[in-house]
């Protein structure tokens, strides 16, 4: 993964799920936006997030526990505080 890879940081801290509007959970070297509270995933492509409603990917249970675990392991940041 590149640098232009990474999401501006002045971006990440207006990003928001554009179905409940809360912050998201960012995951650079997945390249994907995560929701915990849905449990949907919006992906980053070429250090875009495509922020589309039906470009978002439900995740099963044990997915979004597993990304909820690496957020907590990596001290990863909701993209704003509600």
């Amino acid at each position: 993964m590149s640098t232009a890879d990474n999401l501006d940081p002045r971006l990440l801290e207006i990003l928001a799920c554009p179905q409940d509007k809360g912050p998201l959970l960012y995951f650079a070297d997945e390249q994907l936006l995560f929701n915990p509270r849905l449990n949907q995933t919006y992906p980053v492509r070429d250090g875009i997030p495509v922020m589309l409603i039906d470009q978002a990917t439900a995740v099963d249970s044990a997915e979004a526990a597993r990304l909820s675990a690496k957020a907590d392991a990596e001290g990863v940041q909701p993209t704003f505080s509600e």
